[in-house]
Parts: C-alpha cells; structure tokens; sequence
C-alpha cells in the first residue's frame, strides 16, 4: 500500500494532538488511492476531489475521536462511501424533485417561458450572493450540497437551531430579493435548489 514512516494509528494519534504534518502525510498517502474508487462510483472528476477533500475535512474536524479508532484505512474508506452514495443520492433527489416541479427547462417550452425560468435563477443565484457568508455558507450546504440542518450544524460547529434560524433568514431574505425584481413565487420553491 504505502511506505509511511508511520503507520496509520500511529499517524491518527499525531493528527489527534494536532499534528500538521502527520495529517499532510496521511493525505498524500491516501489521496491517490481514493481517487480511482471515487471516480468509479460517482464517474465524475470534480466529484472525486470534493469527496477526497470532504473526507479529510471531516477527519481533521473529528481529530479528537482518532485515538478510539482500530482501523484508520476502514475508516477513511468508510467515510469515503458514504460521501459518495450520499452525493449519488442527492443527484437523484434533486434531479427528481426538479421534473416533478418541472422547473427543469423541457422541450416544448416557450422562449417566454425559458427566459422567466433563467432570469428567476439568476436573480436567486445574485440574491444568495449577497447573503452574509456564514448564512451563504448555510445555505449552499443545504442547497447545493443537500445537507440536513443536524449535519450542517456538525460540519460547522453550530447548534441546529443557529442553523435552522439562518435558514429560514436566508430564505426570507431571498424571496424579497425575487420580489423585489418582480419575481412572486411560492416560499415552497425556494427550498429546492434551482
């Protein structure tokens, strides 16, 4: 597998008190064998890296429950496949949540209709820009990348209702950016991503 100077539990222990390099070295070392794995789950490259960076986000984030860990490889890999079903899951969700809302741009669609649905995107694309970044930040996690508010609240060391609270802000502040540029649609729409 790999010629470290130290193995994996060794190298989870250092991680766990902080250790930059040892977390460098335990990335180097795994980064190119996730890489084909990913790639053959989810067929997509840019994917493949968000999943591997994910994944050592989450290693550093949970460092202190390191040294309770056996296997660090079944670990890693584990964290590995969830990631990736998760984002299979999500793709599927969201793709099917947009044809069931047929917001998704069909044939047959007028031109008139096109543009409506392209500007709306546009305008909530501006109005999440001006979000302050950790409301961004919330949003997106949710939005883009399908994340529960408990999860959200986990990747940012927030409490679920600090979350919760900043959802249901960014998504007021959003419909009044709509209304605002003519846009009147249902709050309901807003809780899916465009």
């Amino acid at each position: 597998m790999h010629d470290p100077a130290y193995n994996d539990k060794e190298l989870f222990l250092l991680i766990a008190g902080g250790d930059e390099a040892a977390f460098r070295q335990l990335f180097q070392s795994y980064a190119p064998q996730l890489q084909p794995v990913i790639l053959h789950l989810t067929k997509n490259p840019s994917v493949a890296d968000d999943i591997i960076q994910e994944t050592f986000l989450r290693l550093w984030i949970s460092r202190d429950k390191l040294p309770d860990i056996e296997h660090p490889r079944s670990w890693i890999l584990r964290i590995v496949f969830h990631q990736s079903f998760s984002w299979l899951r999500r793709q599927a969700v969201h793709h099917k949540a947009l044809d069931a809302m047929s917001l998704r741009p069909a044939a047959g669609i007028s031109t008139e209709e096109e543009v409506i649905y392209h500007s709306i995107v546009k305008t909530i694309a501006e109005a999440v820009q001006q979000l302050p970044a950790q409301a961004k930040r919330i949003y997106l996690l949710s939005r883009e990348k399908g994340l529960k508010i408990p999860e959200i609240a986990q990747e940012l060391g927030l409490s679920p209702h600090t979350v919760k609270n900043s959802l249901v802000r960014s998504l007021r502040s959003i419909r009044e950016f709509l209304e605002q540029a003519g846009h009147f649609l249902p709050l309901l729409l807003l809780y899916w991503p465009l």
